[in-house]
């Protein structure tokens, strides 16, 4: 009889612990989910494997693809990603989305993406502490090799590209297993 207690004094005691973690788990999977283009985003999982279920990255998904550049936002990183929503290739000129889709501009459209990325993880409120140590405005190297100045427009975090244009950060911090995706509602482009 004094075993049966034990054991079931152990049990209950497993019992409270691991559901103690699951729910501590759980909460913290909430807290660091987020919902983009109507799909969860999972910290667990990487840039490309989360990107291809929004449903408002759908033309970013199909460039990547086109640019062989699955395996490597699939990498260890860490990356930060500015993704652009369909939408936001909806603004360049008529036409411009299907000209670099073709095999002939490869080199153009990784050139395009690679100038939406970042080597390491910035959150929001890293780029936003840089902005501020950078009296207004802070500049990042992108992976192409040119250069993004991000600054703040009120609350809201705007990035400029070489060319003066802007795009403004809609969705901050959707943490990834390799890095941090931010949505960007313009498509940024490299100085040609």
């Amino acid at each position: 009889m004094k075993t049966k207690k034990i054991i079931t004094s152990i049990a209950f005691a497993f019992a409270l612990i691991f559901g103690s973690t699951v729910m501590a788990q759980d909460s913290k999977m909430d807290k660091d989910t987020k919902i983009v283009g109507g799909a969860t985003m999972y910290p667990s999982k990487d840039i490309v494997s989360n990107a291809v279920n929004s449903k408002n990255h759908t033309t970013l998904v199909a460039a990547v693809k086109s640019a062989d550049l699955v395996e490597t936002l699939q990498g260890d990183g860490p990356f930060t990603v500015f993704a652009p929503t369909n939408e936001a290739f909806d603004k360049l000129p008529e036409g411009t989305v299907a000209t670099l889709l073709k095999p002939e501009n490869k080199e153009s459209l990784q050139a395009v993406l690679k100038y939406h990325v970042i080597s390491g993880k910035y959150s929001a409120k890293d780029i936003m502490k840089a902005i501020k140590k950078g009296d207004g405005k802070a500049t990042f190297t992108t992976v192409q090799g040119g250069t993004l100045t991000a600054m703040m427009d009120a609350k809201n975090l705007v990035l400029k590209d070489e060319s003066g244009n802007t795009s403004m950060v809609t969705i901050s911090d959707v943490n990834q297993s390799n890095g941090v995706i931010h949505v960007v509602d313009t498509v940024v482009l490299p100085g040609m």
